[in-house]
């Protein structure tokens, strides 16, 4: 008989409103974040909480507007960082399942479940049933004292057959030309998404051309037939674009990181590159003129880990396609007898005058850090838990 998700704490289950949203609190030494009740969404995040308070993410700019109530849920609440599953647009149904955009996960209302303080580790517990593929999903965010960083797993259980999923981290940039320097450890392949993102007889716009691969970020060919950095942003104001990088499998663990060299900080994700295998960056500054965004989503970048193919659907992913077929899956197979553990880590510490782009990062041989190393020599540590990656 199958568990029912119930509340296992009516005193740590009550919410507060966030932006719009009633959201419950996790707090640690460092780091305070909050989880929307409707999609699971992971902000505001505020890091270094007790000084400078740096909070990176992008917060919808509707957020506590009232849109229209067609309007997917996953687009009301947007904010910080959500899992997708199955994670795209999903337009295209899959053997007779409708998924709504980026799946249930992130649309759905999540049943807490407890919120647990045990020797300096915070965490949220959060369960969700699905209804259009059956299974359970279980969503836990810890923090740790003394870390500056989110913990975020999730386990899918008791459902089966092929899905494509992934994390949908959105970064807010400061509003200066450049103002943030990306990168991310070695990736096999890049591409543009094959299609134009947005098109201008329906109000959007998109400037990379469609399908162009590339080796390295600082050169991406244009549709005004020039080349452009995308590790530098913001940048290419009023265009939206979408592309996908290949992480390396054989890293011990990949990563993905944005240097704000003006605000002294830097925020970095960590994740399994066999489990989520790509990254794919949503780049949305003004490129969509039609409501919600009316123009107005500007500086901000979905750094988002992922196994899919780009963003369309859970079908396309599944179907033969071109990374797919380079030996790279773009789809896991769930086992309703073997649990799939996701786990992913998003970090943001103080840096060094003089730290630029972020060049290598780099584990502590016992697994209790990282130290990331700029391009400019300069370097940085801190404490962290690499072996949460591969826990089960």
């Amino acid at each position: 008989m199958k568990s029912p998700l119930t509340p296992k704490s009516a005193v740590h289950s009550r919410t507060k409103i966030v932006y719009g949203q009633p959201s419950w609190r996790v707090v640690s030494t460092e780091v305070e974040a909050f989880v929307t009740e409707t999609g699971g969404h992971l902000g505001p995040v505020i890091y270094d909480r007790k000084g400078s308070r740096f909070a990176p993410f992008e917060v919808a700019p509707w957020a506590e507007e009232r849109v229209d109530s067609s309007l997917p849920a996953v687009l009301r609440v947007m904010r910080g960082d959500f899992f997708c599953m199955p994670f795209g647009g999903n337009d295209t149904p899959f053997r007779g399942e409708r998924h709504p955009a980026h799946g249930e996960t992130a649309n759905s209302r999540w049943t807490f479940q407890n919120l647990e303080k045990n020797q300096g580790r915070n965490t949220l517990h959060l369960g969700l049933r699905p209804k259009v593929r059956t299974g359970r999903v279980d969503k836990y965010i810890s923090l740790v004292d003394g870390h500056s960083a989110v913990y975020s797993r999730h386990v899918i259980s008791e459902m089966s057959g092929p899905m494509n999923l992934g994390h949908h981290a959105i970064l807010k940039f400061p509003d200066k030309t450049g103002s943030g320097r990306i990168s991310t450890s070695p990736f096999r392949l890049g591409q543009v998404f094959t299609e134009p993102v947005e098109r201008p007889e329906n109000r959007g716009y998109s400037a990379l051309v469609p399908g162009a691969k590339f080796d390295l970020l600082d050169k991406v060919p244009t549709i005004f037939g020039t080349f452009t950095d995308l590790s530098a942003y913001p940048d290419r104001r009023g265009y939206e674009d979408i592309v996908i990088l290949v992480s390396d499998p054989d890293l011990p663990f990949a990563w993905t990181a944005v240097t704000f060299p003006e605000q002294g900080h830097v925020w970095f994700a960590l994740k399994d590159p066999r489990v989520l295998r790509q990254t794919l960056f949503w780049i949305s500054n003004g490129g969509r003129h039609y409501a919600p965004w009316n123009g107005r989503h500007i500086n901000a970048m979905g750094l988002e880990e992922v196994t899919s193919y780009f963003h369309p659907s859970l079908a396309e992913s599944i179907r033969a396609n071109p990374i797919a077929s380079a030996g790279y899956p773009t789809s896991v197979v769930l086992n309703p007898k073997q649990p799939l553990t996701v786990n992913y880590i998003m970090t943001a510490i103080r840096i060094p005058k003089g730290f630029d782009r972020v060049a290598a990062i780099n584990g502590y041989a016992d697994g209790r850090g990282v130290t990331l190393v700029s391009s400019s020599g300069k370097k940085v540590r801190t404490s962290l838990d690499l072996k949460f990656l591969y826990e089960i």
